[in-house]
């Protein structure tokens, strides 16, 4: 037939020879995007240090309003590397993500103050341990919208309020100021998880999204910090590092490692090495700042640790971190909308 030439025959061969090659390539990319989630999760873990350090020189809301403009401006670098993949200006719905930007930082504002102010009255090992609660609370107020939860999440709750009150309940029943702090912090972590799900199945561009959360709750911390806690050049000297950290660290380097590492981490083990953040959240509290824990406290730690792991467990999607709130269409939910996709320390 005039113009007709033969396919090629693939050599079977040279396939089977090529199959372990190909293996041997994801293998070795999988690997690598799991060490930047774990160096991800090191950093967030760390930044539980970073706030109880700089608690010593400024207020909460001082620190809070600082790190998250810094974390802002930490994101700009990736909007430039992005902006082939962003839609052009005029094609954006602005009120939407205006209005869903100022109701994430609205959000943001609400958990990340009630766990800085918690930090302050609690160690920096059980805050991260408290705050990893919103990986199980997430699915459980996902009930409220019909979303189905499968029985993991049911029995990994149950280990995790176990170890809760193993670990922040006293003898005399009570408990601390600082862990109440960080539990109801938990809560509006995990409504910001299901808010900014909810937001990336609008599509608004997430990095965008990221940035101006970040302003919404730094603009209002600054504001909150100006009318209730003294600012000075002494204070802000002597925290300045913690602040770097939690700004320029937590947000620009972890959560840059984290978009880059879920293109290639399959989405079970991310949720898993993310969360070890509250491990390593505890290590730091323990190397830096002589943290320790009660074999009670022990045993509560690591009945938590395994109650967040079963409740991710069957769900397939990666949680964010509490440090720095994620905007990837993300996680914890096994729902027919997306769930939710991360700002811990």
């Amino acid at each position: 037939m005039p113009g007709f030439s033969p396919r090629p025959v693939a050599n079977p061969l040279a396939m089977d020879l090529a199959l372990p090659e190909l293996s041997r390539m994801i293998y070795s990319k999988t690997l690598k995007a799991e060490l930047l989630l774990v160096l991800a999760a090191v950093i967030w873990g760390l930044a539980f240090v970073a706030q109880r350090l700089g608690m010593d020189h400024i207020g909460p809301f001082t620190y809070n309003g600082i790190r998250f403009i810094l974390g802002a401006l930490a994101l700009l670098p990736l909007l430039w590397m992005n902006r082939h993949l962003i839609p052009p200006v005029g094609s954006y719905d602005w009120r939407l993500i205006l209005t869903g930007g100022l109701l994430a930082g609205l959000i943001l504002f609400a958990g990340a103050s009630l766990q800085q102010v918690g930090i302050v009255y609690t160690t920096a090992g059980k805050a991260g341990f408290i705050t990893g609660l919103y990986v199980v609370i997430v699915p459980l107020l996902g009930l409220l919208w019909g979303h189905r939860t499968p029985w993991s999440t049911w029995v990994g709750t149950g280990g995790a309020l176990a170890g809760l009150y193993l670990l922040t309940v006293t003898d005399d029943l009570s408990l601390a100021k600082g862990d109440g702090l960080v539990l109801i912090g938990a809560v509006f972590w995990a409504a910001h998880v299901l808010v900014i799900g909810w937001l990336s199945g609008r599509h608004i561009e997430p990095v965008l999204l990221a940035g101006l959360q970040f302003v919404v709750c730094g603009l209002l911390s600054l504001a909150t910090a100006v009318v209730t806690e003294p600012i000075t050049v002494i204070g802000l000297h002597g925290a300045a590092l913690p602040i770097l950290y939690g700004g320029l660290l937590s947000v620009g380097v972890a959560y840059t490692l984290q978009v880059i590492a879920q293109r290639d981490a399959p989405a079970a083990h991310a949720a898993i090495i993310l969360s070890l953040e509250t491990v390593f959240a505890a290590l730091g509290g323990w190397w830096w700042l002589n943290e320790a824990l009660s074999g009670r406290g022990l045993a509560g730690c690591i009945l938590m640790f395994a109650g967040m792991l079963l409740s991710q467990w069957g769900l397939g999607k990666a949680a964010p971190s509490p440090a720095e709130p994620a905007v990837l269409p993300n996680p914890a939910l096994s729902c027919p909308s997306p769930a939710a996709g991360r700002d811990p320390g």
